[in-house]
């Protein structure tokens, strides 16, 4: 019997995928901080005093015209004193030369004869001078008081809004495979 030769076919199709895809999109966005600054401003206060001038004359008037009348009879009193015991001296002195007489030059006529001088009335006036004005200027330090300037910063911050919208992805099938077997004609004739 004589061999049969057969050949069978197969006719294959692949499968083709078909893929879609959009990206996803991210919407990303920050409102601005907010910043609020309060300041206090700084304070300076000075106080200030005039100055004080004292003038003190009351030399100058006991110079000029005695001064006040405690000062004046004061003068006077201790020019008294002064004065009685210059007298009392001068006396005294005018005795002890009386008393040795017989000395040339103690004679009555010349011991009081020549005191002829009248006893004068004690200085009621201060002594003069150029330095009798007291000159006296007093002068205080400024109080200065200063107080900083506050700055109070207040910051308001935001977050970050983020939107994430998602892309598209479709797979799906463009082309479905397939296997496909075609066998040999048989001829049934012989």
């Amino acid at each position: 019997m004589p061999l049969l030769q057969s050949v069978v076919q197969i006719r294959q199709t692949p499968a083709v995928m078909g893929i879609d895809a959009d990206p996803g999109t991210f919407s990303i966005s920050q409102p601005k901080a907010e910043v609020q600054v309060t300041t206090t401003p700084g304070e300076l206060t000075v106080q200030s005093t005039r100055p004080e001038l004292t003038v003190d004359q009351s030399r100058a008037f006991a110079a000029y015209h005695g001064g006040n009348m405690l000062d004046m009879n004061k003068r006077i009193y201790s020019g008294i004193q002064q004065l009685y015991l210059q007298g009392l001296a001068r006396k005294v002195e005018q005795g002890n030369r009386i008393a040795e007489f017989f000395k040339p030059g103690n004679t009555i006529a010349e011991v009081y004869g020549t005191d002829t001088e009248p006893n004068s009335f004690p200085e009621m006036r201060g002594p003069a001078s150029m330095d009798n004005v007291d000159i006296h200027v007093e002068t205080k330090a400024p109080q200065i008081n200063f107080q900083a300037a506050e700055v109070d910063i207040e910051i308001i911050r935001h977050d970050p809004e983020i939107e994430f919208t998602r892309g598209k992805l479709e797979i799906y099938m463009q082309q479905y495979g397939s296997l496909q077997f075609t066998p040999p004609e048989i001829d049934v004739q012989r």
